[in-house]
């Protein structure tokens, strides 16, 4: 028997790591472009993995020379590399270039990374979509949205086009006081304007398409339709059947999901999201071009050929004809397992999943082996019914409470991160109250004067030095998470309500594009220090770059990368511009620094230059 293709995989998350479970009893070979211990890795041990960013153009080729077929676990990814390899082909060994097959097809992701272009081509062919408009790039956005306004009426939606998912990269504009606030958010990303959709439910199908080797389309099959819930622009539940759904609908909305993968290229497994109307009419919202979460109650509702076993199939040409996609079971419900406030906050939920017990259902927990952080995806438990008459919503009703208070306990922490009266930090010094400032012999003295913020939790180690010295020094600190492209409007809300708390200093910690600290100096009259932070890439050259050359007329202090350490240093330094305490404190420090170092040298005499290292 030949050997089965090995398929490259770009990306490693829980998508990848189900995609290896499945492979697995199939016997077929992944091999995975992502960091060392990314979840995929972690349950397929492989001596051809390739370590680095999926985003790399020179890994990308390196995993393409190891493999037979390409394919994805997220859209987001270099285009261009992908059509070099499939028309142009990948050095595999010395004068040796072989064409590798991407799929689904590099034209397909690259159309559907511009969720503006995506629609049109839906539209083009005659499919459902809402209307949009394109907001260019243009002196005026207000006058953009004043154009959308005219063409849709309010409320209407703005929406990112490239490099959102989840549900953000989204803004409702209900009227006109929302434009400044539209503007301020989203000003600064490639947008188009959608006219409002009053849906009733969001649905979602599950489709698989195959084409022969000359990219003809051979058969696309669709699993049911289920209903999706999204919250905090997540998706926190699945629902098979769709809850008060007629079938006829379900039906229509399979149709509908068929046709629109019907005009996309390549093999693999797509989602297709939608909207329920209120007049039970569908309306296409986006495409995912991989396996999807809408479908992960397909590995226990659809045993023998789940999402993750059709992607594999599919890419290699081996999936069974006439295939009839029908769960085994008569309702599944998926919930995912969010991170939340606390770095164990799921763990009841997991061992509620275990010891939750119905002989009308059978539970299935799965767990990604990711570190938990408030709101990331680190599992999903599926409950499963065969009887038709079980009410398995009822049942697993306690596993949905324990879910929704995860999330009610994440909203409370991320609102406490912006109350001043929840700062944990010491308040400073007594001596303080002789302050020449009025303000500050009147302030609340536990309120912060110093706010940390950072892209990612990733930049937290980085910023331990900050703390320590703001600790030292008795500051009142507060902290948070603020991306300034993943949550713009906590990066505005941080800004603009900075100066009316009573914070003197924003420290703004971002690596990569590092548009944090920038940002926030524009939403803000209060001074930002920014603190370029080392990533993967450039070794944080990028990041300081992008912090020190603002342009003129909204100035960021920046200070060398990683060195959070002087950006909390010469945040006591502004406090004591205005206040004796501080000012008085910095003294004693620089001078504490200036005696160390005397002794240091005095020791060197001492004892010679050998004796000393030795010591050291």
């Amino acid at each position: 028997m030949p050997k089965k293709p090995v398929i490259g995989l770009l990306g490693g998350g829980q998508l990848g790591r189900m995609l290896c479970e499945a492979a697995g009893p199939l016997g077929i070979e992944i091999v995975i472009l992502d960091e060392a211990n990314c979840p995929a890795k972690q349950v397929n041990q492989n001596a051809k993995h390739v370590t680095g960013s999926f985003k790399d153009p020179e890994k990308i080729r390196e995993l393409a020379a190891r493999c037979d077929v390409l394919t994805i676990e997220i859209e987001h990814v270099n285009t261009d590399i992908l059509e070099e390899i499939a028309t142009k082909g990948v050095t595999t060994g010395p004068g040796t270039v072989k064409k590798i097959p991407v799929h689904p097809s590099w034209e397909t992701i690259r159309l559907i990374q511009d969720k503006f272009l995506q629609k049109e081509h839906f539209s083009q062919a005659g499919l459902p979509v809402a209307p949009q408009m394109a907001i260019e790039s243009r002196p005026s956005m207000l006058d953009a949205l004043r154009e959308s306004y005219e063409r849709f009426g309010f409320p209407f939606m703005l929406k990112a086009r490239k490099g959102s998912y989840d549900g953000r990269g989204n803004f409702k504009v209900s009227g006109v006081q929302d434009f400044e606030e539209a503007v301020n958010v989203m000003g600064k990303l490639p947008l188009y304007a959608e006219k409002w959709v009053p849906f009733v439910k969001e649905l979602a199908v599950v489709v698989v398409r195959t084409e022969d080797d000359e990219g003809r389309l051979r058969d696309i099959y669709t699993y049911p339709t289920v209903e999706t819930i999204h919250e905090d622009s997540v998706c926190t539940k699945v629902y098979y059947p769709p809850r008060k759904v007629p079938a006829d609908v379900c039906e229509k909305a399979r149709g509908v999901a068929a046709g629109v993968v019907k005009t996309l290229k390549g093999r693999g497994v797509f989602a297709v999201e939608m909207f329920l109307l209120e007049d039970a009419s569908i309306e296409v919202n986006e495409v995912a071009p991989r396996i999807h979460n809408s479908g992960h109650y397909t590995i226990e509702a659809v045993p023998y050929m789940s999402q993750f076993k059709a992607q594999l199939c599919s890419i290699l040409d081996i999936l069974p004809r006439s295939l009839k996609l029908q769960p085994r079971v008569s309702s599944a419900i998926m919930l995912n397992i969010l991170g939340g406030a606390r770095e164990d906050s799921h763990e009841a939920l997991a061992d509620l999943s275990a010891s939750l017990y119905d002989d009308q259902m059978d539970i299935f927990l799965h767990q990604y082996g990711k570190t938990s952080k408030p709101g990331r995806k680190i599992g999903h438990i599926t409950a499963t019914a065969y009887a038709p008459d079980t009410d398995l919503e009822q049942l697993v009703a306690p596993l949905v409470q324990e879910v929704d208070h995860i999330r009610q306990g994440r909203l409370d922490a991320a609102s406490a991160q912006l109350r001043p009266s929840d700062t944990p930090a010491a308040a400073p010094s007594s001596s303080s109250s002789s302050s020449s400032s009025s303000s500050s012999s009147s302030r609340d003295p536990s309120a912060p004067l110093v706010v940390v913020t950072m892209g990612s939790d990733s930049d937290l180690p980085v910023l331990k030095g900050a703390f320590e010295i703001l600790e030292r020094f008795r500051v009142p600190y507060d902290f948070t998470i603020t991306s300034a492209h993943r949550t713009p409007h906590r990066m505005v809300e941080l800004g603009q309500s900075a100066a009316r708390r009573g914070v003197r200093v924003l420290i703004a910690a971002a690596g990569g594009a590092a548009h944090l600290p920038g940002m926030l100096a524009s939403e803000t009259t209060v001074p930002v220090i920014g603190v370029p932070v080392k990533a993967t890439h450039l070794d944080g050259h990028d990041s300081l770059l992008s912090i020190v050359q603002m342009p003129r007329g909204c100035p960021v202090a920046t200070v060398g990368i990683n060195n959070s350490t002087n950006a909390a240093l010469l945040a006591v330094k502004i406090l004591g511009a205005t206040d004796p305490a501080y000012r008085d404190a910095m003294a004693a420090y620089m001078k504490g620094m200036g005696e160390e170092v005397e002794g240091k040298a005095a020791r060197l005499q001492e004892i010679g230059w050998k004796a000393y290292l030795e010591k050291k």
